[in-house]
């Protein structure tokens, strides 16, 4: 079977590999039907990822293949989406609500990875909510959007929106723009989108925001605070890596506000800022990584109740044989939005 894999720096190669086994009744094998790419990909491939996970696709929605003899609750035929990482739910960090904190959340993955014509979830991932049946009304490429949107439920749970909040999202990006969807959703008020990509800054505008070129656009700053009453945002989300981007939140941000750490920074990034303003502003830095089964059933149950229309922001579609094609593509972001790999078999 084929199966995508890192080979150095700026290169993933498709490769034949043999089919995943399953070593415990637990287990279950699923075909992959559609797997998203994410920043977090991008930034294996392209830049230094901070993280200790370095397989590529976690996004995979697919059909079981097999299940163990002790599996209860699937079958062979049925749509799922999967969690490559689930946490415990009974340590100190899950007891807190902390679960992308769990020593297992990192451990626990899909083997080889979502992008593969066939994986293996083990029996951690299926006793733990990890395999999750999909509604009918929700085909395989949507599903592949589940996790991403499950990452934003909970950044912005954590960052206590409000109804009325104004917001400003830095990353024009398919997960900048499902903070967007999402905000507008939960009531936001005014929302600002920031790029440096003119496309998906024109994209942005189909969900009625208003939009800023962040390397031609001036006076950001002051148009924002002028649109909010002379405050800035309540809500400022750094949808994107980039360091420029974080230090420029804290002036768009109002007094008390929250700035969100989302998009993922590489691996060595370093900021300098004057710590006597963040403490006088009261700004609260709120990081946000990845998300649990809980957040993954509320946004499944947002797109299965047609609450949220996120399906829209697929805009490219790749065959796994031609994946690298579709990561390079993705990277570039000449013409794409959100990018999804498939396969047939």
């Amino acid at each position: 079977m084929k199966a995508v894999f890192v080979k150095g720096p700026n290169a993933v190669s498709v490769d034949e590999v043999g089919d995943p086994q399953m070593a415990s009744n637990g287990d279950v094998l699923v075909r992959m039907k559609a797997c998203g790419l994410c920043g977090s990909d991008l930034e294996k491939v392209y830049g230094e990822y901070g993280m200790s996970s370095g397989r590529l696709g976690h996004e995979p929605s697919g059909e079981v293949i097999a299940v163990g003899s002790s599996v209860k609750g699937f079958s062979p035929g049925d749509r799922v989406f999967i969690h490559h990482h689930v946490a415990c739910y009974s340590c100190h960090y899950c007891n807190h609500g902390d679960h992308t904190m769990c020593p297992s959340y990192q451990t626990s993955n899909i083997s080889p990875c979502g992008l593969a014509e066939q994986f293996l979830v083990p029996e951690w991932n299926v006793s733990r909510g990890g395999l999750i049946k999909l509604p009918d009304e929700i085909g395989f490429e949507e599903a592949s959007l589940v996790e991403p949107l499950a990452c934003c439920v909970r950044a912005l749970r954590k960052s206590n929106i409000q109804n009325g909040d104004d917001i400003a999202v830095f990353g024009a990006g398919p997960a900048g723009m499902m903070h967007v969807i999402l905000a507008q959703a939960l009531g936001a008020g005014k929302t600002f989108v920031i790029d440096i990509n003119d496309f998906r800054l024109g994209f942005a505008k189909r969900y009625g925001v208003q939009t800023f070129n962040a390397q031609t656009d001036n006076a950001i700053h002051e148009e924002i605070k002028r649109e909010t009453g002379g405050r800035g945002v309540d809500i400022c989300v750094v949808a994107t890596g980039s360091t420029r981007a974080l230090l420029q939140s804290f002036d768009l941000t109002r007094r008390g506000g929250k700035i969100v750490l989302f998009g993922v920074p590489p691996k060595g990034s370093n900021v300098t800022y004057d710590m006597s303003k963040l403490y006088s502003n009261e700004h609260s830095i709120v990081p946000s990584y990845a998300a649990s089964e809980i957040e993954t059933n509320e946004a499944l149950s947002m797109m299965s109740g047609k609450k949220l229309d996120v399906q829209s922001l697929i805009t490219h579609r790749f065959d796994i044989r031609n994946a690298a094609e579709a990561v390079r593509c993705a990277h570039e972001a000449k013409d794409a939005m959100k990018v999804i790999v498939t396969s047939g078999t």
